[in-house]
């Protein structure tokens, strides 16, 4: 079985997504400005590795599928980028989706998404998709969190943690300082079996 890991940048405040929206300050626009050291490239090269498949919201998969396929690394990441299986959660996109190997979940984002964690083995990686996650936690679908917190309060923006009446507790399983400040926190919803 497999499991659903929400792995997102956010700023100190929690904030995903800058002001101003747009894709470059959802997928981390604002962070660029922070090094996040050899640790932190291999941390994400790493979690890339041990995953089967992408899970994107729309916006997330529409900035990742006109960026990803032009780009080349030495270290094989953008080649499992590209050619790993991708679910696109959408009601207005339409198949057959650009980005290879990407497949289309329209209706019943809880059952589709409750599938896709018996059929798979490694991690179901979410990048970005904010309305997604959302869902995800809506639902308990969320196995684990990994926040890369970086060292800057943004004031405003879109939250990771948006207004809700559910209160989630949380476990803290490991916690990471890479890079220039850049802590990496990795939760599991409190009650889920810590992993060694």
């Amino acid at each position: 079985m497999a499991k659903l890991v929400v792995s997102e940048y956010v700023s100190v405040d929690g904030v995903m997504e800058a002001p101003g929206g747009g894709e470059e300050f959802e997928h981390g626009g604002w962070t660029f400005q922070f090094d996040r050291g050899p640790e932190g490239d291999e941390f994400k090269l790493n979690e890339l590795r041990a995953s089967d498949a992408l899970l994107l919201g729309r916006v997330t998969y529409e900035g990742f599928a006109a960026a990803w396929p032009s780009m080349t690394d030495e270290q094989g990441f953008a080649d499992k980028f590209n050619s790993m299986p991708k679910y696109v959660v959408s009601t207005t996109l339409e198949e057959p989706l650009e980005w290879n190997n990407s497949t289309l979940i329209e209706e019943n984002v809880a059952d589709e998404v409750s599938k896709l964690k018996q059929e798979l083995d490694g991690d179901i990686l979410v990048n970005g998709s904010a309305q997604l996650v959302h869902t995800l936690m809506e639902h308990d679908l969320v196995d684990e969190y990994r926040l890369m917190v970086f060292p800057i309060v943004l004031g405003s923006g879109k939250r990771l943690f948006g207004d809700t009446s559910d209160t989630t507790p949380l476990q803290l399983q490991k916690t990471k300082t890479v890079g220039s400040g850049i802590v990496i926190l990795t939760y599991q919803p409190a009650g889920e079996e810590a992993e060694e």
